[in-house]
């Protein structure tokens, strides 16, 4: 393949502007949005089940916090387990320590999917027992709007040029000219494409067969459909450290997997026998 071969040239400058040396960056931006998307979709879910504000209110909070260190610790555990066990507060602060002394603010340069869910579980379970709500009912609703979040960060790996694919000659690759000239599958736009196709699948399940879908459901439908397309996915992706060279699957897929088995027993065997909603 001719190297200089130009498909969709991309190059972003990652940063949107800078205030006083605070980077201002898309990745962050994009985050915040699919985030504020997300808490009006489950605020219009809340009010459909007549669920007080007061009882929402503190929701995102528990959201917010769960996704970010699930996410972060995720990331580090899981991919860089050499460097940030030997780097503890970089894993905990988004900064840099510099070498000749001080450090460097850099926001947090990494943050595993995987985690991220793992830790919005386990806040939506310290959640549910805070607020005296029944624990399915709480992921169902948040599965529901959880795709819009995950198609975002997808978008902003994009911006950031990050968790590129394999080298390709569709007419659609993208040259992300910060890694090399061959034109490359843009994963993240694969997957941004086909989370927002998820959630527009939850609506329609929602406002058609919301009763008479067991609880845990949508749970379900959400781990079972982001894992198994993140499995696949992840054959047209470049590996993101040196340790999956050598595995047949790499830890992305790896760490699917247990997802998808969760997914599929919440979908057709958890609450058959008990009293949905």
């Amino acid at each position: 393949m001719n190297p200089l071969l130009a498909f969709i040239n991309w190059n972003p400058n990652p940063e949107l502007f800078n205030i006083a040396g605070v980077s201002i960056r898309y990745y962050g931006l994009l985050w915040a949005i699919g985030f504020a998307l997300v808490y009006m979709i489950v605020h219009y879910l809340f009010r459909q089940r007549k669920i007080s504000e007061k009882t929402f209110e503190p929701l995102f909070f528990y959201c917010f916090f769960g996704i970010l260190i699930g996410a972060r610790l995720g990331h580090c555990l899981f991919y860089q387990p050499e460097y940030y066990l030997h780097h503890f507060w970089e894993m905990i602060l988004p900064i840099k320590i510099l070498p000749q002394g001080g450090w460097k603010f850099t926001g947090y340069e990494g943050l595993a999917s995987h985690g991220g869910t793992l830790g919005l579980m386990i806040s939506l379970w310290l959640y549910s027992r805070k607020m005296k709500l029944h624990y399915m009912d709480v992921v169902d609703m948040i599965a529901i709007a959880t795709p819009v979040m995950a198609g975002f960060i997808r978008i902003a790996n994009l911006m950031n040029s990050e968790i590129i694919g394999k080298v390709t000659d569709m007419p659609w690759g993208f040259v992300f000219e910060t890694i090399d000239l061959y034109p490359r599958h843009p994963a993240q736009l694969y997957e941004a494409i086909a989370y927002f196709i998820l959630f527009f699948i939850m609506m329609f399940f929602y406002k058609k067969y919301d009763k008479k879908l067991h609880r845990g459901f949508y749970f379900g439908l959400c781990l079972t459909y982001i894992f198994t397309f993140r499995f696949f996915i992840e054959f047209l992706k470049e590996n993101q450290v040196s340790f999956e060279d050598g595995m047949t699957f790499n830890m992305g897929q790896w760490l699917s997997v247990p997802f998808v088995i969760i997914g599929i027993y919440f979908m057709f065997f958890y609450g058959k026998k008990k009293a949905v909603k």
